[in-house]
């Protein structure tokens, strides 16, 4: 294999590239480990080399970095494979012709988009390095075969590097017409491997950060043995470092956990009632002259208070730190249908103008409605040291002038021309004042790029979520200052924020799978049959919005329900207390005061509990789903099925956290003494089930009976496993 001193990062383009954008060292060798493996490494679309990167994390930063080098060092031109929208190609031409502004200027360079090439070039225009954007679809394909084959055939003895950006086939196995976008799927690939294999010489690179094509193979793949799915290998991969401004799911799923980061103030969880009121119009439902004081659509209105304070609070910072003072975006993205998109226009400017109309005449609704966001943005803003805290008094000041002065502005995004208007000269969405309200679907899914955005109304359905589809659509990810993060919010509901955070366990976990040599050691990927055996499953089966990511460790526990009514439950709950007391006497083994007893008895007890608490809309309890990874976990052992119990009494939880949100954490870690830590130290070749006995008193909000909280750990010797709760037919 090349080593990295082969490659040499001096030449013109790279030189250029490297003067332009200061790459860090790690940057600088992802890219040229990448171009040393292309030199050196047969790829093709079949086999591609790979640059894998997250969302929003840099990937076109460090696939420029690897065009400059590539022409550095052989390569005369490149095919850029892009996603068929023509926003997107608007975008990916003025980020191509902006970095390489100075090459293109010497004459070094002609950046094409393959629909709107100019008649005849000369010899001169193509002796140059030579880019062409190209949409994945079959016209533009047509067009770049007849460029290099019969319009100007000097080019297909050209060094040609294919570079294919969003590289996220995966998404296939999901759609409605499967067998055609299969067909139209192969159309494309038999196109673009056609016009490969006619080039004297070439490369094949794809660039994604949904790599699931790898794992999720078509159906004639076999499932390998001992229940791990073998995914294809590609030729090579290198990973896009993270840069230190990342922020991604971690922030928002994992780190939000934490009561005392800032994180846990990001999400305002959304009803379904609401999310359906934004859907299509109902003026029984909205009423267009009460939108400010409207119990239908509390968390828009929040939605659009929290962006106007969180806008109007970061440039106060920027105005005492003698910083330029910045325009900021927000996204309402629920439907893909034109006619939700006109309703909720409607909405937004009708609430604008009912904003304006009292701030005009400084009513004390307006007041309230700012003190309350003012309230909710200050209490994650004082969680960093470094910017100023503004007063409410100057915050209401700046809301009342903004309002005033127009400041406010919303826009449907919809269909191509009316990205091509709002498009600025970078091929970024337009802020066209200081606070940008943009409405859309499918043209806000990916792509096109979004500055400063500080608040995500988000709300597709997660029935017909695709993991690749879905992490494209999380536009809240992306490279973000810390400060404004402090007055980011993200509203949805809780059915697709649990949704969204399996997710992000999925991805990560693949991705560390990845990482760490995934086409050795794989991912297991189970299910349960109807006659509740647990198998094996292809993952392309998957239907990822009904599936558990299972990692050493991890807790499963119910979240965001009330108990059933004292009389109803009392005898169960009773029963449960005698069991959990039998059970102690007739443990196999203990250790730090935990038991080990046979998994049959914690299925029962987990059975029984189930049957005591009601669920809140939007949040899952799923009994099969609870006994199908425990029965899984349980069997993984060759001593047997059981299972350590870790009880706790007399506990005197709230049902709701100091932020207002339903508690999470019931099994306090508390310094290693903690019965989470505990079952996690004794969770070794045996899973825990944790069980805290709650008072369940009215004054914490509960209905004054005593419950039972169950938590499930998985055992630190198991090896990751997706369970899928549905699998497609």
């Amino acid at each position: 294999m090349t080593t990295m001193t082969s490659i040499q990062t001096n030449g013109r383009f790279f030189n250029h590239l490297q003067h332009k954008n200061n790459y860090d060292e790690a940057s600088r060798n992802c890219m040229v480990n990448t171009v040393s493996h292309l030199l050196h490494t047969r790829t093709d679309i079949n086999k591609p080399g790979m640059l894998l990167g997250k969302i929003q994390s840099g990937k076109t930063r460090t696939f420029i970095g690897v065009m400059g080098l590539a022409y550095d060092h052989g390569f005369d031109a490149v095919i850029l494979l892009t996603k068929g929208t023509n926003a997107l190609v608007k975008q990916t031409y003025a980020r191509l012709t902006q970095e390489f502004e100075e090459r293109i200027e010497g004459d070094d360079l002609r950046v094409y988009d393959i629909m709107a090439m100019p008649e005849n070039l000369r010899k001169y225009e193509l002796s140059q390095k030579l880019a062409f954007i190209v949409k994945k679809e079959t016209k533009n394909l047509d067009r770049i075969r007849e460029t290099f084959f019969e319009t100007y055939p000097e080019l297909a003895k050209r060094k040609v590097l294919f570079i294919d950006d969003e590289a996220d086939y995966a998404s296939v196995a999901y759609e409605h017409k499967k067998d055609e976008n299969v067909t139209h799927l192969r159309v494309l690939a038999t196109k673009i491997n056609a016009l490969r294999e006619q080039l004297s010489s070439s490369a094949f690179l794809q660039v994604t950060a949904t790599p699931y094509s790898l794992y999720l193979q078509p159906d004639d793949m076999t499932i390998h043995e001992n229940k791990v799915y073998q995914p294809v290998r590609p030729a090579f991969t290198e990973l896009v470092p993270v840069h230190n401004r990342y922020v991604g799911g971690e922030t928002y799923f994992d780190q939000a956990e934490d009561p005392d980061h800032f994180a846990s103030h990001l999400y305002h969880a959304v009803s379904e009632k609401e999310l359906d009121a934004m859907k299509k119009m109902d003026r029984r439902k909205i009423k267009m002259d009460q939108l400010l004081t409207q119990k239908t659509i509390p968390n828009i209105r929040q939605a659009v208070m929290n962006f106007i304070v969180g806008s109007a609070i970061r440039r106060f910072q920027q105005r005492q730190l003698g910083q330029k003072e910045q325009k900021y975006a927000m996204i309402i993205h629920t439907e893909r249908g034109k006619l939700a998109h006109a309703w909720q226009d409607e909405l937004i400017r009708n609430m604008e103008d009912r904003l304006i109309e009292d701030a005009n005449k400084e009513s004390e609704l307006l007041q309230t409605l700012t003190r309350d966001a003012y309230d909710d943005l200050i209490a994650s803003v004082q969680t960093f040291s470094s910017v100023p805290k503004p007063s409410f008094s100057e915050v209401y000041q700046d809301v009342l002038f903004s309002l005033k002065e127009e400041y406010l502005i919303s826009s449907v995004v919809n269909s191509e021309k009316d990205v091509h208007e709002l498009l600025d000269g970078r091929g970024e969405l337009q802020l066209r004042a200081p606070m940008n309200i943009f409405i859309g679907g499918q043209l806000l899914d990916r792509g096109v790029t979004i500055r400063n955005m500080i608040g995500f109304f988000y709300g597709r359905n997660p029935r017909s979520f695709q993991q690749d589809t879905v992490l494209q659509h999380s536009r809240m990810y992306g490279a973000r200052p810390l400060e404004d993060m402090a007055v980011t919010r993200f509203y949805t509901t809780p059915k697709i924020y649990a949704v969204m955070k399996q997710i992000h366990e999925f991805d990560s976990e693949l991705r560390r799978a990845f990482e760490r040599g995934g086409h050795e050691q794989g991912v297991v990927f189970i299910q349960k049959e109807e006659n509740n055996r647990i198998l094996p499953c292809s993952p392309n089966k998957i239907l990822l919005s009904s599936l558990t990511m299972i990692q050493p460790h991890k807790r499963m526990l119910p979240v965001g329900f009330q108990t059933g009514y004292k009389t109803y439950i009392q005898p169960t709950v009773k029963k449960v207390d005698d069991w959990v007391a039998s059970l102690k006497t007739r443990a196999v083994d203990e250790k730090e005061g935990a038991y080990l007893v046979p998994a049959t008895s914690a299925r029962e007890i987990l059975r029984a509990i189930h049957s005591t608490l009601e669920m809140e809309e939007g949040r899952d309890f799923h009994l099969d789903e609870y006994e199908s990874v425990l029965d899984y976990l349980t069997t993984e052992n060759e001593e047997g099925a059981y299972v350590w119990l870790v009880v706790r009494k007399k506990r005197q939880i709230k049902r709701l956290n100091g932020a207002g949100k339903f508690e999470n954490s019931p099994d306090t870690p508390g310094s290693g003494q903690g019965e989470l830590s505990i079952a996690r130290r004794v969770a070794e070749d045996h899973p825990a089930m944790i069980l805290l006995r709650q008072e369940g008193k009215k004054e914490h909000g509960w209905r004054g009976t005593p419950f039972w909280w169950p938590v499930l750990v998985a055992q630190q010797n198991t090896t990751p496993t997706v369970f899928a709760k549905k699998t497609v037919k």
